[in-house]
């Protein structure tokens, strides 16, 4: 019987994922990589930091190397040769060779396509100029970084608010670079419900980031600020950078921006043209369409990462998410198929976590407004625990977002922002979400806890509890979009149950103000025929006034998240690092 033969196009995640699973599972296959790239197995996530100076040794980027693919795996990795076409009659691929010129067909029994997916690039006039940039592999990074260190740029445009946006706009920043922002949408980071993402504005603005939202770049024009022409001494990048190029980004209000350099971080597109030009099936933006094996639409054809159309585990529909994450268990898998293994990948969350200065910004699951759009009866919770007890130095507020669905209480999503703790609550509720338990079900979780790491009651039971408490209707909910429609309404009375020093900070328009604990002997200040809208900083005091007012024949609502939450929203307050265990600010 002959070793079986299988070629892998594209070696970053999930093809040298695939690549070492296939060798520790065959050690007589032979295994064959072609990289477009100069660079096989690097960390792609890494990449930002690497702009910024925080990871200072470029070989820390990549985890591998063709000669160490070969000394340890016997893996035949080749760099910078680009497979130009699949014959799927002869299981044949085209390579070129791309620094001898040479082009040759390479046969495969199994065929691994991991090519990932490219930087969109809008068609726009100037798109093409010098200090223009993406940031998708390791030559990209080489080229930004040595743009930054040799020309000591000013200032910098980020054109998207996603992960690599905010990633470089803060990488940028901490060198001293003047950054703005520019973002098509009302929000930056879609994986995050609007409400949610002003948390990541008011942080991006308050260390000095300009952000423009609802605004596109119409164009980019090139200006000089002197008439000499100084180049990176980088012989291979000299004709690619221009350290005295100017630029000015006309966005769609005819805004003009003067800049250094653009980075465009408007997303990516799969890189699915081989895919395309042989036949295969596709999916959602020309993605791959794979069965839970992996297996494309012809025989002996895989596909995997970036590049193709999985399930979203929530909505049970055909998605595009571009994780690394997921790219791994992908590469593994196919292996696994290939080798006799049954193995199969189900879907994907989306799972993600992100950095922002000193916060933590982390979701999983789908969002309210994605809920919204699929028409799902939806209902959710925002609270403001404290990472660890809040006796035990060092515990910072968490603002977290349940999202579940009221009928069959299914974990619909969540979001957490933090400065600690942020990411072990993701995985939590990311974990719940994969073992279909039901949202209330959080509070019988039984979590780790020691003062320095946690509290008895853990956030996310938490969670359980206020979802526990909604859906059995010890308690009705208002949010913070419903405050402008209240405020005003003579049939509704808005009550804050705070202390006096909190209301005279700042408080809703036309709020009566009665502390929690004097509720109890002013309660016939209230109109009993008004229903009453209650609301405290975090939502806990309101709670128990609620409890107090329900029991007396009260119809009382309590502000989902406090006024905290609706002052982070709507008058862009950063978030306070410690509270008291009522909820009360200690900052």
């Amino acid at each position: 019987m002959k070793n079986m033969k299988i070629v892998i196009v594209g070696g970053v995640a999930g093809g040298a994922s695939a690549a070492t699973r296939l060798r520790r599972l065959d050690e007589n296959a032979q295994i064959t990589i072609f990289e477009r790239t100069g660079y096989v197995s690097y960390a792609n996530c890494g990449l930002p930091y690497y702009v910024g100076g925080v990871i200072e040794d470029a070989d820390e980027l990549t985890l591998q190397t063709p000669d160490s693919f070969w000394e340890r795996f016997r893996i035949d990795v080749r760099t910078k040769h680009e497979v130009m076409s699949i014959d799927t009659e002869k299981k044949t691929v085209k390579v070129h060779g791309l620094e001898t010129g040479k082009v040759f067909e390479e046969s495969y029994d199994k065929l691994i396509l991991a090519p990932g997916a490219k930087a969109f690039i809008p068609n726009i006039p100037g798109i093409d100029s010098k200090n223009v940039f993406t940031l998708r592999t390791v030559e990209d990074t080489f080229r930004i970084r040595d743009y930054v260190i040799s020309a000591s740029p000013k200032s910098a445009v980020v054109v998207g608010g996603g992960f690599i946006g905010i990633e470089v706009a803060e990488n940028l920043k901490e060198m001293g670079v003047d950054v703005t922002v520019v973002e098509a949408s009302n929000q930056l980071m879609n994986t995050l419900d609007y409400d949610m993402a002003t948390l990541v504005h008011t942080k991006l603005r308050s260390k000095g980031v300009d952000i423009r939202l609802d605004s596109t770049v119409k164009s980019i024009e090139e200006s000089r600020k002197d008439n000499k022409e100084r180049k990176s001494e980088n012989s291979e990048l000299a004709d690619m950078i221009d350290s005295d190029a100017g630029l000015s980004v006309v966005l769609s209000d005819e805004t003009r921006i003067d800049t250094d350099m653009v980075l465009m971080a408007v997303g990516v597109t799969p890189e699915s043209n081989l895919a395309k030009d042989a036949g295969l099936e596709l999916g959602i933006r020309d993605s791959i369409v794979v069965n839970e094996n992996m297996e494309t639409s012809v025989p002996d054809i895989y596909a995997v990462g970036d590049v193709v159309q999985v399930k979203n585990i929530v909505t049970g529909k055909d998605s595009l998410i571009s994780l690394a994450g997921p790219a791994n268990k992908q590469g593994r898998i196919v292996a696994d198929n290939i080798c006799g293994i049954e193995s199969q990948f189900k879907g994907s969350l989306g799972s993600s976590v992100i950095k922002v200065f000193d916060l933590t910004v982390a979701s999983t699951g789908i969002t309210e407004k994605r809920a919204d759009a699929e028409g799902i009866d939806y209902d959710k919770v925002v609270l403001s625990p404290m990472s660890h007890a809040g006796y035990y130095p060092g515990g910072h507020v968490l603002t977290m977002k349940v999202v579940y669905e009221k009928v069959t209480k299914k974990i619909l999503g969540a979001q957490i922002i933090g400065f600690s703790g942020v990411d072990k609550r993701i995985d939590v509720i990311a974990t719940a979400i994969s073992a279909g338990m039901k949202a209330d079900k959080l509070k019988e979780l039984d979590l780790a806890y020691a003062p320095p790491f946690s509290s008895a009651k853990d956030p996310v039971n938490m969670a359980g509890y206020m979802i526990e408490n909604v859906e059995s209707g010890i308690v009705k909910q208002f949010y913070w979009e419903d405050i402008n429609r209240l405020t005003g309404d003579d049939s509704v009375t808005i009550l804050d149950a705070r202390t006096s020093e909190e209301y005279e900070r700042g408080h809703v328009e036309g709020a009566l103000h009665i502390p929690v604990d004097d509720l109890r002997d002013r309660m016939e200040e209230l109109d009993s025929s008004k229903p009453l809208y209650v609301y405290c900083q975090s939502g806990l005091r309101s709670y128990i006034a609620c409890r107090i007012l329900a029991q007396e024949g009260y119809d009382c609502y309590n502000l989902s998240g406090g006024y905290r939450f609706y002052s982070m929203v709507k008058k862009e307050i950063n978030l306070v690092k410690k509270s008291f265990p009522c909820g009360m600010d200690k900052e």
